[in-house]
């Protein structure tokens, strides 16, 4: 049984997504612990309500990234984790961090990549005037929003979108693509050879 370590700032709907698809599914892994930089994150209750272990560490009670970045490290792997997933976690984090969990922290990131890293992805495919848009699920490296590529799901961008249209669109579809791609890791189907992710079905 694999261990999933989430790390979420907000309400977490892809971590929602993710648990229920793990449960739903049942995969060969648990979701050992839901952890938050912000103490007032709405996805703590959710992961309370369904039985995960849940933990703050308020990056603000820290004078530096990499003072944070070692307590939260300290945290997570108190939960042994497999797997960590960034979903919605808003912090860059170090390369320290990024290096002591190489090859298992996985992000989401809602544009196309290498198109559109960083934020106000949605506004920014719009002022582009792409033709379509969507999301990118990654392994992380140092470099903010590299990293390789384990799947993509696109979306259409319509000629009467709003950032906040499009950006419904496009996270009803990271709904479904974060979960899938978990589950191939967990499923121990994912490897990574020279920066390229292959999946074996």
């Amino acid at each position: 049984m694999k261990n999933i370590v989430i790390l979420i700032s907000g309400r977490g709907s892809n971590m929602e997504s993710i648990v229920r698809a793990a449960r739903d599914e049942q995969w060969p892994a648990r979701i050992a612990a839901v952890i938050s930089n912000k103490a007032d994150a709405k996805g703590l209750e959710f992961a309370a309500a369904h039985g995960i272990a849940t933990a703050v560490v308020p990056n603000k009670e820290f004078a530096s990234r990499e003072a944070f970045d070692a307590a939260l490290q300290e945290t997570v792997d108190r939960y042994a984790p497999d797997l960590v997933v960034l979903a919605g976690f808003m912090r860059i984090l170090t390369p320290a961090f990024v290096d002591h969990y190489a090859g298992r922290l996985l992000n989401i990131h809602p544009s196309l990549l290498p198109k559109f890293p960083g934020l106000h992805t949605h506004q920014q495919a719009l002022d582009a005037g792409e033709n379509e848009h969507g999301a990118t699920v990654h392994f992380v490296t140092a470099q903010l929003d590299h990293g390789p590529v384990l799947g993509q799901v696109r979306v259409p961008v319509l000629p009467d979108d709003t950032e906040d249209t499009l950006a419904a669109r496009v996270l009803v579809e990271e709904h479904k693509l974060y979960p899938r791609a978990v589950r191939q890791c967990v499923e121990g189907r994912v490897r990574i050879e020279d920066g390229i992710v292959h999946i074996n079905e």
